[in-house]
């Protein structure tokens, strides 16, 4: 409850930060701007982000056919979650991950690596598409694609700052400030929209965890799964992730690996996440 309590909060100061980054550039106008930007992008990401992330991916959906074991395995979580069957698809990399995409329940998609099916156990298998089932059921795909198209939003608004200054007149006293305000407000505000944007991240994957666990049924499953997929993907280039970098935060286990620090990172720290797992499966109760 806490965790979705946080994601609201953050994703209210996301939205404020935009706002008022709209006005502080242009006035009321500037502040209309922005609204209808922030529009347009996400109705644009709400009906064609799933497309285009599984495309870059070259993913190729399989079927009951041609992926048996793979298909009656998230059919049969997908059944406990008690949630359509969604869409299955792999991805033809050697690193091991994973990761859901669609606007709702109803046009979602799951969809995994080839890698991951050979590095995991069925059962850890089991635990990784329940998180996966989970971010959908909560519908994380929407709140993250959300986040990420504000963030960018407002590094695109930071950078027009550049060349239409803010609010006021240089000739007038202060107007030195404005620059210095303008230049301010170019760096500052994207820093925090994606500090914010990656803290909304870090939430729903804590989430996710526990609603895969629930979903399995086996939280220890999924805690092994987490364990295995750090270990190999560290040494297995993703290098359609490397690729498109801003999808990271989709992942099950972040595959971009550069020492960044816990702030600017998009998921929480895997030994962190590992032993809620374990603390779940020995008390029933998922830590806050």
């Amino acid at each position: 409850m806490w965790n979705m309590t946080k994601t609201f909060m953050l994703m209210a100061a996301i939205t404020a930060l935009f706002v008022a980054l709209g006005q502080a550039i242009g006035g009321q106008t500037g502040m209309i701007f922005a609204v209808v930007l922030s529009l347009a992008m996400n109705f644009f990401s709400y009906w064609f982000s799933d497309k285009m992330v599984l495309k870059m991916y070259n993913a190729r959906e399989v079927d009951a056919q041609s992926a048996p074991e793979f298909y009656s395995m998230v059919r049969e979580l997908a059944t406990r979650a008690e949630l359509p069957m969604p869409k299955v698809y792999l991805i033809n990399e050697d690193a091991p991950n994973a990761f859901a995409t669609g606007r709702n329940p109803n046009h979602a998609a799951v969809a995994a690596t080839t890698g991951i099916l050979r590095a995991l156990s069925p059962r850890e298998l089991r635990g990784v598409m329940a998180h996966e089932l989970a971010h959908v059921k909560h519908r994380d795909i929407l709140i993250s694609t959300i986040a990420a198209t504000m963030a960018g939003a407002i590094s695109s608004l930071a950078n027009m700052a550049l060349f239409f200054g803010g609010r006021g007149n240089d000739d007038e006293e202060g107007g030195s400030s404005n620059i210095f305000t303008t230049l301010a407000m170019m760096i500052l505000a994207p820093l925090a929209a994606s500090l914010i944007q990656m803290a909304i991240s870090r939430s729903r994957e804590y989430e996710a965890d526990r609603g895969g666990a629930e979903i399995a049924g086996e939280p220890l499953a999924l805690a092994s799964a987490l364990d295995k997929i750090q270990k190999y993907a560290q040494g297995i280039p993703f290098e359609a992730a490397e690729g498109h970098p801003a999808t990271a935060q989709m992942m099950i286990i972040n595959p971009l690996f550069g020492g960044v620090s816990k702030m600017f990172s998009t998921h929480p720290a895997t030994e962190e996440r590992i032993a809620r797992l374990q603390e779940m499966a020995r008390t029933g109760v998922y830590p806050v």
